[in-house]
């Protein structure tokens, strides 16, 4: 059976309907199986052709938050992720604050998802503007989150099959073009490059690929419509982690060595974000590219996006629970059973941000640098509170799991962070600065941040 919230103060509201394969398919959906289409020039100008090399560290980084996430989730099956984590953790000032980092990453994500899409979608259909492809977007996924989790797993699912059939296609393609002599025929340099390999180099990289696997974490988020043990979170996260980087290697490298130009991609980056339909257009030709484009488009404005809009509703739902949000976000439909207003704050949040993003001439780069700066900060606090709930409270003994996968993970993504673009650290760091002062003014008002039932959830963890 697995744990009832009740025992950590909490009434059961939210239906546990998911198995393992319904996590697993929606980590996958949230990660997106083509993801590294839409930023592969990025991501290989930022890494000196080596983008295969990104998307091994930043696989292996995460690997090393999934065990941290599986190791907290045991402790405490809530809704909420690192959030909850960190506050039962360590504490509940540390949680608001994790939980607000991540914040940044979970309300920012659904925007940036819609944007892509919206914008992908004109450049394929001129005469629709890019507002009018955002608002369709977001009306359809929130219609189908008002339905409840199950209409979302089932609709994710299908989503998901048809990403891994283009995928299929784009991959069965490039081999034969690899084979036929086109590109530059099989090299290991998307791997790694002696001529361009520095590691400040990879890991700003990094830094951009790890927004490709970011959703392995909202796994968790569904920790209260679980319907296994706490163990299955952590057993579907890591799988999901596993199939995404293993896709995600594959299709970079593929890409990589179909590139029409190298040097100008090295040289220019890839700011009309064309250079992977560059690739598949080498490969087999324009109907390939298109297909790669629509296929991404729809898979980030429509599977990805749905999946994020159910995460970023969870945590509202978390923090507002505990009165460190509007306590009507907390409010949970009878019928569907599902948080129906954070669900419709987070389409209204979404669609404005679009639009501010869409009116912006770097906004897609804007909105990409401040996600990747909450999960990562978010990351690191949860590592921390790994060590401190496990080690320091609980004087655990089990110092592989509580001390040394979760401090090679801190090190690896505080290495990623201090890496990353200069314009994400300072946005990032005003965004803690605001939390900080709302922490202030909670404390300043009297509601100074607690958790339900947390006494007795150290004790039972």
């Amino acid at each position: 059976m697995p744990p009832d919230s009740s025992r950590f103060g909490y009434r059961p509201e939210l239906r546990r309907s998911l198995g393992f394969a319904d996590l697993l398919f929606y980590g996958l959906v949230f990660m997106v199986p083509i993801a590294p289409m839409g930023i592969f020039g990025s991501v290989y100008a930022g890494a000196g052709g080596m983008v295969a090399l990104a998307y091994v560290i930043g696989m292996v980084a995460l690997v090393f938050t999934a065990a941290s996430y599986a190791q907290m989730v045991k402790a405490f099956p809530l809704a909420g992720s690192v959030y909850n984590y960190a506050g039962r953790g360590i504490g509940a000032p540390v949680g608001f604050l994790a939980g607000w980092a991540i914040l940044l990453d979970y309300v920012l994500v659904p925007s940036l998802l819609y944007l892509i899409a919206a914008v992908a979608m004109h450049s394929t259909v001129p005469a629709v503007p890019v507002w009018v492809w955002l608002v369709g977007f977001v009306l359809l996924n929130t219609v189908v989150n008002y339905r409840g989790i199950r209409m979302t797993a089932l609709i994710t699912r299908v989503m998901l099959i048809g990403e891994v059939i283009v995928l299929v296609i784009f991959l069965a393609a490039a081999g034969r073009a690899l084979a036929q002599g086109k590109g530059q025929g099989f090299s290991w340099t998307p791997l790694y490059n002696p001529d361009t390999f520095t590691w400040t180099l990879v890991f700003g990289a990094v830094s951009i690929a790890v927004l490709s696997f970011l959703g392995f974490d909202g796994i968790s988020m569904l920790a209260e419509e679980n319907k296994g043990g706490a163990g299955q979170i952590g057993r579907a996260m890591a799988a999901a982690l596993g199939v995404a980087g293993l896709l995600f290697i594959t299709q970079t490298w593929m890409a990589a060595l179909l590139v029409p130009d190298p040097g100008g991609l090295l040289a220019n980056g890839d700011p009309d974000g064309t250079a992977f339909y560059d690739a598949a257009r080498i490969a087999g030709g324009p109907w390939l590219a298109t297909l790669c484009a629509v296929a991404t488009a729809v898979a980030w404005g429509v599977a990805n996006s749905l999946v994020a809009q159910v995460a970023t509703s969870r945590l509202l739902y978390a923090m507002a629970r505990d009165r460190q949000l509007p306590k009507f976000l907390a409010t949970v439909s009878v019928r569907h059973s599902v948080p129906t207003h954070a669900i419709t704050l987070t389409a209204v949040v979404s669609l404005a941000i679009g639009l501010y993003m869409n009116w912006r001439t770097d906004g897609i780069t804007l909105l990409s640098s401040l996600i990747n700066f909450g999960a990562m900060t978010a990351f690191l606090v949860l590592h921390l509170a790994v060590v401190w709930h496990y080690l320091v409270r609980r004087r655990s003994r089990n110092y592989v799991a509580h001390l040394i996968l979760p401090g090679i993970g801190f090190t690896i993504l505080a290495y990623v962070v201090v890496n990353a673009n200069v314009a994400a650290q300072r946005l990032g760091f005003v965004w803690l600065i605001l939390g900080l002062l709302t922490l202030a003014g909670l404390y300043a008002a009297g509601r100074r941040p607690e958790l339900s039932g947390l006494a007795s959830g150290r004790e039972s963890a």
